[in-house]
């Protein structure tokens, strides 16, 4: 057993009463590199959930559990009320419409125009009823991350800041209800890195998602969170608000959290 923090939860009030997601026991290996051994999570409505922890501990795996890119070994997984672990490729496929997902690299389509890229999931999923013409959904995509003169350019024309916004822009054209980052901030510097914490916040409220962010980026956390979870061994080791980890007793949460 890990090392829990003390009452650490007493402060922390679910943003929704049920949880939209609910992970238990989940657990993931290659061969005998075991990632995920026993992790369990709720994450509520309305609530940011920021995820960190050394390099290469099973951050990502456990949002690609989420969404169903990898298969768990065991445990139970729920999201937004469906047995993620029991749905078909085509019910698969609908629940996704629901979740978006922010890839570290951005995952833009090189060869596709911004416009494009944004087009595709509208496209992919006909059936996801949105309203307005696919331009007009794409182009307030665009413009809710300050970047609707982007709209006819090439990937490669665009910053890394600009490609992060982008991609952000993509995974919320479906009006999600739920994203997943997965390091949002990593490679920018510390003023773009600001600008794209800012705008997971503006973004927030502008469509009211849930959300679970992987990142390393502590202000990032600091500005983001409802709630931090600290993983380790497999497991979320300890939790709490920003302030209660970065003042734990717990030795190896405290080295991470120092300034």
């Amino acid at each position: 057993m890990g090392k829990t923090i003390e009452n650490i939860n007493r402060s922390l009030e679910p943003v929704g009463k049920n949880p939209v997601i609910e992970v238990a026991h989940l657990q993931k290996a290659f061969g005998s590199h075991v990632v995920l051994s026993d992790f369990t999570l709720n994450v509520f409505g309305g609530e940011n959930v920021v995820v960190m922890g050394r390099s290469g501990i099973g951050k990502t795996i456990l949002i690609k559990c989420i969404i169903g890119l990898v298969k768990p070994g065991g445990g139970t997984l729920r999201v937004l009320g469906q047995d993620v672990l029991s749905l078909s490729h085509h019910a698969l496929d609908e629940l996704r419409t629901r979740i978006g997902f922010v890839f570290q690299s951005s995952a833009l389509y090189d060869s596709m125009t911004v416009r494009e890229n944004l087009e595709f999931p509208l496209r992919r999923h006909r059936q996801k009823k949105i309203t307005g013409t696919i331009d007009s959904v794409v182009r307030e995509a665009l413009r809710n991350v300050g970047l609707e003169n982007t709209i006819d350019m090439m990937p490669s024309e665009l910053s890394g800041g600009m490609r992060k916004r982008i991609g952000i822009a993509r995974s919320l054209i479906l009006k999600p209800e739920i994203v997943l980052y997965d390091e949002p901030t990593t490679g920018l510097d510390p003023i773009t890195s600001e600008e794209i914490t800012d705008l997971i916040l503006e973004l927030q409220k502008t469509y009211k998602t849930t959300a679970i962010i992987i990142t390393h980026d502590l202000e990032l956390a600091r500005k983001t969170a409802n709630r931090i979870v600290f993983l380790k061994n497999g497991k979320a080791w300890a939790q709490g608000t920003y302030d209660e980890m970065l003042n734990t007793q717990d030795d190896e949460v405290k080295h991470f959290f120092k300034k």
